[in-house]
């Protein structure tokens, strides 16, 4: 193992996180890595009004004790925002890998040493994720599934769902390479999916998604995260021009699954160019199949086919959500023999 020869940087923002700190702190103590690998605390305090500076210093005095480098840098005028947080502690930060993590969460004993060892085996254009479980546990049942269960294809296929990217920001690891070539985050006080921003531009850039999959972190839910404060039209805005950039581009006609509310809001959200290669939408619903849809803001009246999904021609644009068939919807999908990412796109 090369641990000795790198440094890793556990890049942690924080705004009021008094809460949580003593939870996550003690967390990081009990890494399988400390002592194995080396290691740095990288904290940014986003002008936190609670007793968090007062915690910060106490935590660096135990890590310090622990040989554990311990920095803080603390915005003292406002908050700035968790892009900007983000940056300020990879820019105090010295090593060869960032381990991000959220001041909510908890690592699991072994994350830092399973995702140096899979950043190891892969190149270092690599974010790699892990597998996750939620606090409470009843909590984004679906979305935890769907996160955990993607295959390897699927983590740079399913990027255009309504589930932000394939691995969680609380679980990337990657060499410092990734965060230098993308530029590091966008920087805004609030409104803008910051992870999300770094991870499209990572994947147009030609970077890589890998997962360890095993179970490495408690990803903690609650009301006042940062997820809440951004506008879902924000995400959604976003979705269609990269789609319509990175997929749309290359077909010249397409079929929306789905001729109910999610296709057809994505339909009116295309460009007139791609409104234009829309050959149909396809349902399984008996009263949409054979009527038209027309949205009543198309100046050139234009009428769209609402078809069967059987008498469908991919490659299609699915707008349906997984998992909320009963597993219909997935029977019917995998009856087409398609090739994801070639044949059809996860949309929602």
């Amino acid at each position: 193992m090369q641990g000795k020869n790198h440094l890793i940087s556990i890049i942690i923002p924080i705004y009021n996180g008094a809460p949580w700190i003593k939870r996550c702190f003690e967390n990081i103590l009990k890494q399988t890595a400390i002592g194995v690998l080396n290691l740095e605390i990288c904290v940014c305090d986003d002008c936190s009004t609670d007793g968090t500076p007062e915690l910060l210093n106490e935590w660096k005095s135990t890590f310090e004790n622990f040989g554990v480098p311990f920095k803080i840098f603390r915005n003292e005028d406002s908050t700035k925002g968790v892009g900007c947080s983000k940056n300020r502690a990879v820019a105090i930060s010295s090593g060869n890998f960032l381990c991000f993590q959220e001041i909510d969460d908890v690592m699991l004993p072994d994350r830092i040493m399973k995702q140096y060892e899979k950043a190891i085996e892969e190149s270092y254009d690599t974010i790699v994720g892990c597998q996750f479980k939620r606090d409470p546990q009843n909590s984004t049942i679906r979305y935890t599934k769907w996160a955990n269960s993607l295959t390897k294809d699927q983590l740079n296929l399913q990027v255009f769902t309504s589930h932000g990217p394939t691995v969680i920001m609380p679980t990337w690891f990657c060499h410092r390479n990734v965060y230098q070539r993308v530029g590091g985050f966008f920087e805004s006080k609030q409104g803008c999916p910051e992870d999300l921003v770094f991870f499209n531009k990572h994947l147009d850039l030609g970077g890589k998604v890998a997962r360890v999959d095993e179970i490495l972190l408690i990803y903690t839910f609650h009301m006042n995260q940062t997820t809440f404060s951004i506008e879902e039209e924000t995400i959604w805005t976003l979705r269609v021009e990269r789609l319509e950039t990175i997929m749309l581009t290359k077909w010249t006609q397409f079929t929306i699954w789905n001729a109910g509310k999610q296709g057809r809001k994505f339909y009116n959200s295309l460009s007139q160019e791609n409104k234009d290669k829309v050959r149909a939408f396809c349902d399984v619903d008996l009263n949409k199949i054979g009527k038209k849809y027309s949205a009543s803001d198309d100046n050139q009246g234009k009428e769209v086919d609402i078809i069967h999904f059987k008498d469908a021609v991919p490659p299609f644009v699915i707008c349906i959500k997984i998992d909320l068939t009963e597993g219909v919807f997935e029977n019917n999908l995998r009856t087409l023999n398609l090739k994801e990412g070639q044949d059809y796109v996860m949309f929602s």
